[in-house]
């Protein structure tokens, strides 16, 4: 019993621990040029997984100008971010014949690559537990 006990107060204090250092990314995405639709923002913590697996995704309606996307409980660590404007609302980037996006994009830092997406490197931030206040701005 007196294990058991130990046991579960380890394990209430580990995550506990792990909450208290929950961190809040705020990204406030400039040159919105319209209201339609969502904005799509997609989290990634390694250069083995950048573009192909996000470790968290949210989106946000779309308000022209500039909106502003908010998540919250990610663990400290380094990151990159993908977004783009769904203003068509159909879930998914469209790009053209050559494969070129066809609405609007951008890259945490502002990252461009040179004939295709950025690197993670060039994207790759670093968010500490006091959280991180963030703009992009989007490309077309």
């Amino acid at each position: 019993m007196r294990h058991l006990l130990t046991t579960t107060f380890c394990a209430c204090a580990l995550l506990t621990a792990s909450l208290a250092s929950a961190a809040t990314l705020t990204i406030r995405i400039d040159d919105v040029r319209s209201g339609d639709g969502t904005l799509q923002v997609a989290l990634y913590d390694s250069a083995g997984t950048f573009l192909k697996k996000s470790v968290g995704a949210t989106g946000e309606k779309a308000v022209k100008g500039s909106t502003t996307v908010i998540v919250k409980d990610l663990p400290e660590g380094d990151y990159a971010y993908a977004i783009f404007h769904d203003a068509n609302g159909n879930g998914k980037m469209d790009t053209n014949m050559m494969g070129m996006p066809t609405e609007d994009y951008a890259f945490s830092n502002n990252a461009l690559g040179k004939m295709g997406p950025p690197k993670f490197g060039d994207a790759r931030f670093t968010l500490s537990a006091a959280g991180l206040n963030t703009t992009v701005s989007l490309k077309n």
